[in-house]
């Protein structure tokens, strides 16, 4: 385990494979299937209604067949005629054409609907775009760079016919709806509370920047809560054989409460006995010799994680918290944090998992996920 880092990298992550569930939409209380409508009030249509793999996908004018009727599953994709809207050859350029193809559950086939009613390709960070602002019927669809234009915006049906949650009433950028819906199966440790609680350390989180910038934040440190914990349902490491590798004695302060005793517990696994002793010393909580109050107490727990988004580079070159208001993006977030294990190749699948939950997340609060996702 690296020592630059918590550890505790052998969490149960197989509940971190599902992706991309719970698209969030400005609709209200509109069902899970529909038109997609945009300039000049057409409809988002399949060429000649073929549900042939490459059928083009264009505007047109709103008819109500099946050819314009999709649906929002809630796993990140569209869908019309039992087939995915993809960019073409995975795309990620100006100009790259959409079309109705097999469903993969590749990047060029996940969209994200935003507060502004964009439709946003995350792999290509780009909008779903009417070529040349032309209204006529039959004219293709693309991606493009996000202008704001009217030909990148969309009227979409809502994931799941659920409705947009309500604001937060906590200050906190994400309300506690929006935490439950993140987080479905979370143990009842992880509270929403005890996060909100802990923000009150470091004031500069997600209140930093535009309100686009404040959301990516919080998405950002969730997701990778996400991913260490499995979906917040592990409090403590998994691997109890790694216990009593995390007491460095060369530390002057040693290991007061035991050699066994520096394990990785809560949101980001805080791990090793130095890694107690600083954030303890931060925080103004003897963590050395109590450990034990991280698994025990929601608030503490929470606050250690903000602890290292906050202050700690890791493997990396910056604080994750600078990462992203800083616009360096998600993936610098994955490389401070378990960098030297994930990035540069050496575990795309690891960070595929953050990545996923990050895009889930930003869907949920409704902003587009910014560039450089990827580590």
């Amino acid at each position: 385990m690296p020592r630059s880092r918590f550890s505790g990298r052998a969490l149960a992550l197989t509940a971190l494979t599902a992706v991309l569930s719970a698209l969030f939409t400005v609709a209200p209380a509109e069902a899970a299937e529909g038109a997609i409508t945009g300039l000049a009030g057409k409809c988002v249509d399949v060429a000649a209604a073929s549900s042939a793999n490459g059928t083009a996908v264009q505007l047109y004018s709103c008819n109500g067949t099946n050819a314009q009727r999709w649906s929002n599953p809630g796993d990140g994709t569209l869908r019309a005629l039992g087939k995915c809207l993809d960019v073409v050859d995975r795309g990620t350029g100006d100009g790259a054409s959409v079309q109705l193809w097999d469903c993969s559950g590749g990047a060029n086939q996940k969209w994200v609907v935003t507060a502004a009613h964009d439709i946003v390709n995350p792999a290509a960070n780009k909008c779903l775009d009417v070529r040349d602002n032309n209204s006529a019927d039959g004219t293709r669809l693309q991606i493009w760079s996000c202008t704001g234009g009217a030909n990148q915006k969309w009227n979409a049906p809502a994931s799941g016919g659920g409705t947009t949650p309500p604001p937060s009433t906590s200050g906190f950028v994400v309300s506690e709806a929006q935490f439950n819906q993140m987080f479905p199966n979370r143990n009842p440790f992880y509270t929403y509370a005890g996060l909100v609680a802990a923000t009150k350390k470091y004031p500069a989180f997600a209140t930093t920047g535009s309100d686009t910038v404040k959301k990516q934040e919080a998405a950002a440190f969730l997701a990778n809560v996400n991913h260490e914990t499995g979906g917040l349902v592990h409090i403590v490491e998994q691997n109890t054989a790694n216990y009593p590798h995390y007491c460095d004695w060369n530390q002057p302060y040693g290991c007061p409460a035991g050699q066994a005793a520096y394990y990785g517990r809560g949101p980001i696994q805080l791990s090793w006995n130095f890694n107690y002793k600083a954030a303890g010393d931060a925080l103004g909580i003897d963590l050395l010799n109590n450990p034990w109050r991280v698994e025990r107490e929601p608030d503490i727990a929470m606050m250690t994680g903000l602890w290292y988004w906050n202050t700690q580079n890791g493997p990396g070159t910056m604080t994750p918290h600078n990462a992203m208001v800083n616009s360096a993006g998600f993936g610098q977030t994955i490389r401070s944090i378990n960098g030297s294990l994930e990035c540069d190749g050496r575990n795309p699948a690891q960070v595929q998992s953050r990545v996923d939950a990050y895009l889930r997340f930003t869907s949920i609060l409704g902003v587009a996920p910014g560039a450089n996702l990827y580590c």
